[in-house]
């Protein structure tokens, strides 16, 4: 149980959040401007003196803090379990329960992206309600519309490595939704890759795509259709290069040439040979690709040289009989 005091400091912020709303609904021209004053601040960290005020620090009390991402705490979290209940209604309107939900997913895909541009993990919370207790809960998934579910699992396909979700990737594709256009495109793999894809071309935060590339590898054995598997394929190749359109780091680079490497073995060495006469179009990058050459060639000298060194050491430790 909370305090008094955390009560009213509680419900004076969703007083605040109301009285912005009603301004919202009330004013058309200014609506879009306050809703997005509205999202940025609830998206906003809570410090230290406004925890102290807004959560009980009783002992015994059991704080949303305890659940924040790496001790951080944003309003979002100390309301959404209060409102959480608003998408458990049942609505008979069918109208009313398309536009509800479609609200929501274009909302929560605003909110992820704020997430991936700042490579923060504030809304990890909505993703995991999304995806356990409603994309993963048979019962709650049906209750919206057929066309919103497709949307739901298409966003949730972008954001699964994102918010560190792929132990839950199996049973995520398993319970994929039959899509109109699946005779052309393909099964729920190929649905998932191409949204990943897609996700991977728009991504300029150069942690947040090392991220990615890092669970790349799990895509390894999937049943993907030629097409699917091309588009893959492409979207790699093309952070492998200096230059544009992608303008790839170096540490993005050699991520996706291993992802590549991986996922695609066949025609390995004629791709990297075809990458290095590539690279000869951009001169301006010929003396650092020459200097971390060297470097990389001094370091597996080095390495060698100590791996020989310790077998040695090794073979003169074991006794002679």
């Amino acid at each position: 149980m909370s305090t008094p005091r955390s009560s009213a400091y509680l419900d004076a912020v969703t007083l605040e959040i109301e009285k912005k709303l009603q301004r919202a609904l009330a004013s058309p021209t200014q609506r879009r401007n306050l809703l997005q004053e509205l999202f940025a601040d609830i998206a906003l960290e809570i410090d230290e003196r406004a925890k102290d005020m807004i959560l009980s620090r009783e002992e015994d009390a059991i704080s949303p803090a305890e659940d924040s991402m790496d001790g951080q705490l944003c309003f979002y979290d100390v309301l959404t379990d209060h409102y959480v209940q608003l998408f458990e209604v049942q609505l008979d309107n069918s109208e009313v329960l398309l536009r509800y939900s479609s609200a929501l997913i274009e909302g929560a895909t605003n909110v992820f992206w704020i997430d991936t541009q700042s490579n923060t993990r504030r809304f990890q919370s909505l993703f995991r309600y999304l995806l356990e207790d409603v994309a993963l809960e048979p019962k709650r998934l049906n209750k919206i519309p057929v066309q919103v579910q497709r949307d739901l699992f298409l966003l949730l396909s972008r954001f699964i490595f994102f918010y560190n979700s792929v132990d839950k990737l199996g049973s995520f594709l398993r319970q994929f939704p039959l899509f109109p256009n699946a005779f052309l495109v393909g099964g729920a793999e190929d649905f998932f890759v191409i949204e990943l894809a897609d996700q991977l071309q728009k991504l300029k935060v150069e942690p947040v795509l090392l991220h990615y590339l890092s669970h790349i590898k799990l895509l390894q054995g999937m049943d993907l259709r030629m097409a699917t598997s091309t588009r893959l394929k492409a979207c790699l190749y093309s952070f492998t290069s200096p230059g544009g359109p992608m303008y790839p780091t170096r540490a993005v680079r050699h991520a996706a040439w291993d992802a590549l490497d991986l996922l695609f073995p066949v025609g390995r060495y004629p791709r990297h040979l075809i990458s290095l006469f590539f690279r000869l179009l951009y001169p301006w990058y010929w003396p650092s690709s020459c200097w971390n050459f060297i470097m990389d060639c001094i370091k597996a000298v080095l390495y060698s040289l100590l791996g020989l060194i310790y077998s040695s050491l090794e073979k003169l430790r074991k006794p002679k009989f």
